[in-house]
């Protein structure tokens, strides 16, 4: 049984899109992808700098078409048995999914970045990632200094969000058997922080026209397996304001019996965290096009005969 999963913000690096625009097809289709969004992604996945494609508004449209020029390479015959992705990923997963087409996997995901943008602007916040040390212990402190743990990553990775300075006292109090690291974001995302961002977020998503998907899309909310492409966008919307619980997303792919992971560009960090949380499941980061053919054989050896392929 075979997953694809899409990552989230922070996978970026600059010039990752270089070896995929020498593909003629993806060039065109990162293209169309801009014109869509009026934004050029081929100048931000190739020329610019750490800063420009770590704001919010440029990061998120950059790692959705990222990940549809994967899934593209990869061929119309490539067929998976469920999705899912990690905050902005999961609208590359309904994508993938054939909830949304790519046009408007792409517009809604440019509304999305503007507004998380703007609600980060309007407060004081940040994220940091609590490396280790003992779960309970680490949430409880969280919790005590009024932070929110806004991505349970499993594999020991937790990530506090909240109010810079109380950031800042989570640092100096974290137990000996853990460590902080200040993420490079702009604001409090997946926290009550982003709430003015959900109501023009579910406006716009109205104007969209959801299908049922053609395979499984694993939820961030609770990990629970969702179908009906109502359901799937209603959570999408909410959940830029909830906790990212990809803990229990692999979980339920555990649960499912997936045998195989392959990861979406730009491709990497949700690998490292399924070899720590699902050993004995193969992964593939699908970072470049020298990954395809490995990439195909592992669809080859682990869809399962009632794989969907991708639309």
């Amino acid at each position: 049984m075979l997953a694809i999963v899409a990552p989230g913000q922070g996978s970026q690096t600059p010039g990752f899109l270089n070896p995929w625009l020498e593909i003629s097809e993806l060039k065109d289709s990162l293209a169309t992808y801009s014109d869509a969004i009026g934004l050029n992604l081929a100048i931000l996945g190739t020329e610019s700098g750490p800063d420009e494609i770590r704001d919010t508004a440029n990061a998120q449209p950059l790692i959705v078409s990222a990940g549809l020029l994967g899934l593209q390479a990869l061929g119309p015959d490539a067929s998976f048995d469920v999705t899912t992705g990690h905050s902005v990923g999961e609208l590359t997963a309904a994508a993938v999914a054939g909830v949304i087409s790519n046009l408007d996997a792409m517009k809604l995901v440019r509304e999305r970045g503007l507004a998380m943008a703007v609600a980060a602007a309007h407060s004081t916040t940040g994220m940091s990632a609590v490396l280790g040390g003992d779960r309970d212990q680490i949430l409880a402190l969280i919790a005590h200094l009024g932070l929110v743990a806004a991505n349970d990553n499993g594999a020991g990775q937790i990530v506090a969000a909240g109010d810079l300075l109380a950031l800042g006292t989570l640092a100096d109090s974290i137990p000996s058997n853990a460590r902080v690291r200040a993420l490079a974001v702009s604001g409090a995302f997946h926290t009550h922080f982003m709430a003015p961002a959900v109501g023009h977020l579910k406006e716009f998503a109205a104007r969209l026209h959801p299908h049922d998907s053609t395979l499984p899309i694993l939820s961030n909310k609770d990990g629970a397996s969702i179908t009906s492409g109502t359901q799937v966008m209603d959570r999408i919307v909410s959940q830029i304001a909830n906790p990212v619980r990809w803990n229990l997303c692999m979980a339920t792919m555990l649960e499912m019996g997936v045998t195989a992971v392959l990861e979406l560009p730009p491709a990497g960090t949700l690998v490292g965290l399924i070899k720590r949380s699902m050993p004995g499941v193969e992964t593939l980061a699908l970072k470049t096009p020298d990954d395809l053919d490995a990439a195909k054989d592992l669809i080859a050896r682990h869809a399962g005969p009632t794989a969907k392929a991708a639309s």
